[in-house]
């Protein structure tokens, strides 16, 4: 059982800059690693995803603004989240993945409020 710890959520004003960590307990090589997030009655949803190959793939709502990124020797993943908007509050949770889904793997959850 792999585990996911976030961290680097908090409070930011409207147009700030968050970068979220997430540090895996082991090897994250295998796994398609992904940042998902959940607002208050809403549905969870897929924010980024980057492949084992480095390939990603972003929700519209967040193309331009945020970058996922990994770094396997540290087995951590990272979200960095530019020019953040109101809307982009929510819990947001680490994933890994292998077997499109068979194996699943979440974290936490590490909270982010944009609001001035």
């Amino acid at each position: 059982q792999v585990q996911l710890v976030e961290s680097g959520g908090g409070l930011v004003q409207p147009g700030g800059s968050l970068r979220l960590s997430c540090a895996a307990s082991e090897s994250i090589s295998i796994y398609v690693m992904g940042w998902y997030r959940q607002a208050p009655g809403n549905e969870r949803e897929l924010v980024a995803r980057v492949t084992r190959g480095g390939g990603t793939n972003y929700a519209d709502s967040v193309k331009g603004r945020f970058t996922i990124s990994r770094d396997n020797a540290k087995n951590t993943v990272y979200l960095q989240m530019n020019s953040l908007r109101s809307e982009d509050t929510a819990v947001y949770y680490c994933n890994g993945q292998l077997g499109g889904g068979i194996v699943n793997y979440w974290g936490q959850g590490t909270q982010v409020t944009v609001s001035s």
